[in-house]
């Protein structure tokens, strides 16, 4: 343990197999010293919620504060395990997390930003195009999301759905949550040209560019955003990388921008599409694959040894495809990348 200049205790924490260190106060959360640090652990809710933070303690004591079973259960707390978001050190720390790389986080800005337009895509779906100040620069990786500032102090969490090398502007898929005070609005009042303030980038959601190999890419609704985002930066760099994007909706008017993904499968020879809807009805005329789309991949690919999974979506797809790829279709845990929504207050997006 060591000191800060202003005598309040501090304990080091070092991530394997990367050798990334980092400092941590008493009292003060894991993930939250990490990032200040410029780590990369990676994280989605950063509340308890969604299991992302989680990874394993090698050595070392931490104490929990509050956050759901479902995220990280008891046996696997006694197994050592810990969810960095809600975790303070009792010690000096080492864990284990393979998607902590030699690059450090990006600088998190706040900045002002322009609505540039609102596109209706479905009767709960809106496209937000933003603009970014042409004056500061604001660098984020594909898959990432940025927090909006409220007047009155909340915060609200949406991916970008755009890839940074489409230039100084910003997409959002915004999901209208009733009762919302930040949807609400979307649906309503805003217009164009009204200024909002964001921060970020957040997320350790991107894509992971040393690698050749394969790629399955999962969404489940509005979790297709930076999905697209990701497939806009693999034509970017001219990535040969043979990918694969199932997308699950409950109806067939859940998968809202099937065009755009028709259109991108003529630049992008080596991607293949394959759309799942649960719940379509007689009047939905649906002819394409049914069930849960966790499910339609194992069906198509059995053996994931060798492939990587970006998924992104509610927490009970992304949950459910964590457990079962690696169970049953022998994907290395640690190939697996999610960004899970959790509730209004964060990754639902209210």
């Amino acid at each position: 343990m060591t000191a800060s200049n202003s005598d309040a205790p501090l304990f080091s924490v070092v991530v394997q197999p990367s050798g990334r260190s980092f400092e941590v106060a008493v009292g003060e959360a894991v993930l939250a010293a990490g990032i200040r640090q410029g780590i990369g652990l990676p994280y989605g809710c950063k509340d308890g919620a969604c299991g992302s933070c989680k990874c394993k303690m090698i050595s070392g004591s931490v104490i929990h504060g509050s956050h759901q079973l479902s995220a990280l259960s008891v046996e696997e707390e006694a197994n050592g395990f810990v969810l960095t978001c809600c975790a303070h050190a009792r010690s000096d720390l080492v864990l284990e997390s393979r998607q902590v790389t030699e690059l450090g986080a990006l600088p998190i800005k706040k900045m002002p930003t322009r609505v540039i337009s609102l596109t209706k895509k479905s009767d709960d779906v809106m496209v937000l195009q933003l603009q970014l100040p042409a004056n500061d620069s604001f660098t984020y990786r594909a898959g990432q999301y940025v927090e909006f500032l409220l007047r009155d102090g909340a915060r609200r969490s949406y991916s970008m759905a755009s890839a940074p090398s489409l230039g100084a502007s910003m997409e959002l898929h915004i999901r209208h949550m009733p009762g919302g005070k930040f949807t609400d609005h979307v649906f309503g009042a805003m217009k164009e040209k009204e200024i909002l303030r964001v921060e970020g980038p957040y997320g350790s959601f991107f894509l992971r560019e040393d690698s050749t190999k394969p790629i399955v890419l999962l969404a489940s609704g509005t979790g297709f955003a930076p999905i697209k985002a990701l497939l806009e930066h693999m034509q970017h760099l001219a990535s040969a990388r043979p990918v694969t994007l199932y997308w699950g909706g409950r109806r067939p008017a859940d998968l809202y921008m099937q065009e755009w993904v028709l259109e991108q499968q003529k630049a992008m020879p080596q991607l293949r599409y394959i759309p799942v809807v649960s719940d379509a009805t007689a009047e939905d005329q649906w002819q394409g694959r049914s069930g849960f789309v966790h499910r339609a991949v194992m069906e198509d690919f059995s053996d994931m040894s060798g492939h990587q999974v970006y998924a992104c979506g509610a927490p009970i797809v992304i949950e459910s495809a964590r457990r079962d790829f690696a169970a049953l279709a022998k994907l290395p845990p640690d190939e697996f990348y999610a960004d899970s929504f959790t509730s209004e207050a964060d990754k639902a997006r209210a």
